[in-house]
C-alpha cells in the first residue's frame, strides 16, 4: 500500500496527522525535505514530514506540494 492518496491531482499523506514513524520514514527518502521554520515545527523528530516547508495541513493530514 503506498503511503499516498491521489486526489484531484494532490498528494495526501494516508497516515493522518498521527503516523510519526512513517512521516519519519518519508522525510528520510525524500530528496525534496527542507526543514519549515522553527515556529511551524510539529515533531521532536527534525526530518519528518510534519516539520517540512512542503506540507499543508488539510483537516484530517496534510498535502504535500512537491510529489
Amino acid at each position: 500500500m503506498t503511503d499516498w492518496i491521489k486526489e484531484n491531482g494532490r498528494s495526501i499523506f494516508r497516515g493522518g496527522r498521527n503516523s510519526f514513524a512513517d512521516a519519519v520514514r518519508i522525510a528520510e527518502e525524500c530528496g525534496l525535505f527542507s526543514e519549515d521554520c522553527e515556529d511551524e515545527l510539529v515533531c521532536d523528530d527534525e526530518v519528518s514530514c510534519y516539520n517540512c516547508r512542503y506540507r499543508r495541513w488539510t483537516e484530517k493530514s496534510f498535502e504535500c506540494i512537491k510529489r
